[in-house]
């Protein structure tokens, strides 16, 4: 099994640090594990953004309505990806949100949404 996952980290996060050689690589501090270029051409790489950097990103820009920065960050992973942050930040912010207010995880989520609480 994690062999399977071994292959599908970069070369960096298979060393177990940021910005280690690639095999054959220089190993920049970029963190993408080689020297920034791409194929000795001089054209600099795109930096990778993370699923939840992207997320991070867009759901700050829906809540202050900034549609070119909600734009932006989609573009940075796959939607199916930006699906999973933005739902993994959501279960964080609930979770930090009840420990504060000292109340469930549920009777926050449907404060949030407006909706009544249930009966106990």
């Amino acid at each position: 099994m994690f062999s399977r996952l071994r292959t599908l980290l970069p070369p960096a996060a298979r060393a177990g640090r940021r910005g280690a050689p690639a095999p054959g690589g220089t190993g920049g501090s970029d963190g993408t594990g080689g020297s920034g270029g791409t194929g000795g051409t001089g054209a600099t790489r795109k930096r990778r953004h993370n699923i939840f950097e992207a997320a991070a990103v867009y759901v700050a820009a829906c809540a202050e309505d900034d549609e070119e920065a909600m734009d932006e960050a989609s573009g940075w992973v796959s939607p199916e990806a930006l699906s999973f942050g933005v739902g993994e930040l959501a279960c964080r912010a609930v979770i930090a949100l009840a420990r504060e207010r000292d109340e469930s995880p549920e009777t926050v989520t449907r404060t949030l949404l407006g909706l009544p609480t249930p009966a106990p």
